[in-house]
């Protein structure tokens, strides 16, 4: 195991190993072979070859036990207006969540997916089992101090890694992180905008809907956020204690670990994408084990897009969060994979190739 340059001696990873090229190679033979016309299928075909190397296996398995994780926190900025709704609604939608009455309960019973909800910095008190892995309440506001101290970054970071190796453990074999804070699109936007020098003007979106006297007072904070982030960019661990707070700093961890378990991915939104910014920072390279599940409508998830060079599945101009982005794009990827496993031939099907096909006598 090998330190991270510029994190604490105590936060190790080991050295990730990529998805497999071999089998990746195989996978795309077998989607020439399949009774379509070559790149018929678009990024279907992509998406399976992916998946296959992601499993080491050709034809790949569908998803047996997909998992959304909720990292649930709140932000000190939510206290000075960057949001449409109150602080407590955090708390409340926690409780919404574990009910199973949120919008990714919904979709990801769709998609077969089951969902777990963790409280990493609520500002208020929830149930025992979800707030096993609690840091405080509430991260620092982040335009005038830290979110975190450094102590309970890394422990953050570690109960992210901690959850990936869980769900893992418990035969996880497809990951998605989701977030529920009020303002949590505003640390989002400063991680974003610091790790890819990007004016605040140009990354600040309407979040959950703020009016235009609340977009100004989010692009104020941003901007103050990203003074005091500036001399973090090269120290992942320290950009999250100014900039983020428990649940992007978890988030973080947890996708840097699924790499490290050679587990896929599918990433939500632009909270779950910054976090993704700074995992690949942590552990370079991470970014192979994801996918983009969809384009969010906040600005500065198409520049974080951009930057992991992630081409989203869906664009469905959603905003919400939650993972449900994310599990919305599950189904697709499913189909991939059954595309890829389950087509016949042209051989098994007995149908000729275009090579094959008999040309007309012209005598």
């Amino acid at each position: 195991m090998t330190s991270t340059p510029g994190s604490p001696a105590d936060i190790e990873f080991p050295q990730l190993t990529a998805p497999d090229r071999e089998v990746r190679l195989v996978a795309e033979e077998r989607q020439r072979d399949l009774t379509k016309p070559a790149g018929s299928l678009g990024r279907l075909e992509e998406l399976g070859c992916w998946v296959a190397a992601c499993q080491g296996e050709v034809p790949p398995h569908p998803f047996r036990r997909p998992r959304v994780v909720v990292f649930a926190g709140d932000h000190g900025v939510a206290r000075y207006g960057v949001s449409a709704y109150p602080p407590e609604v955090t708390a409340q939608m926690v409780t919404n969540l574990v009910a199973g009455g949120a919008a990714v309960n919904v979709l990801a019973a769709a998609a077969g997916a089951g969902v777990r909800v963790v409280d990493m910095a609520v500002d208020g008190d929830t149930s025992d089992e979800v707030s096993a892995y609690k840091i405080r309440r509430s991260s620092g506001s982040i335009d005038r101090e830290d979110a975190l101290t450094q102590e309970e970054t890394v422990r953050a970071v570690e109960a992210g890694r901690a959850l990936a190796d869980r769900e893992v453990d418990e035969g996880a074999d497809l990951l998605v992180a989701g977030d529920m804070g009020i303002g949590n699109t505003t640390p989002a936007t400063v991680l974003i905008a610091t790790l890819t020098n990007t004016e605040p003007v140009a990354a600040v979106g309407r979040g959950t809907g703020v009016d235009d006297a609340g977009w100004m007072r989010k692009l104020t904070a941003i901007r103050d956020a990203m003074r005091r982030a500036r001399p973090h960019t090269r120290d992942p661990i320290a950009l999250l204690r100014t900039a983020g707070g428990a649940d992007f700093a978890a988030m973080a961890g947890f996708l840097s670990q699924a790499a490290v378990r050679r587990t896929p991915v599918i990433l939500d939104g632009v909270v779950v994408t910054a976090a993704a910014m700074v995992a690949e920072e942590l552990t370079p390279g991470a970014a192979r084990w994801w996918v983009a599940g969809h384009r969010s409508a906040e600005p500065a998830h198409t520049i974080a897009l951009r930057h992991l060079r992630l081409e989203p599945i869906l664009d469905l101009n959603m905003r919400l969060g939650e993972g449900s982005g994310a599990v919305t794009a599950l189904p697709v990827l499913q189909g991939a994979v059954e595309i890829l496993a389950n087509m016949a031939t042209f051989s098994e099907a007995g149908v000729s190739t275009r090579d094959e096909a008999p040309t007309k006598s012209l005598g």
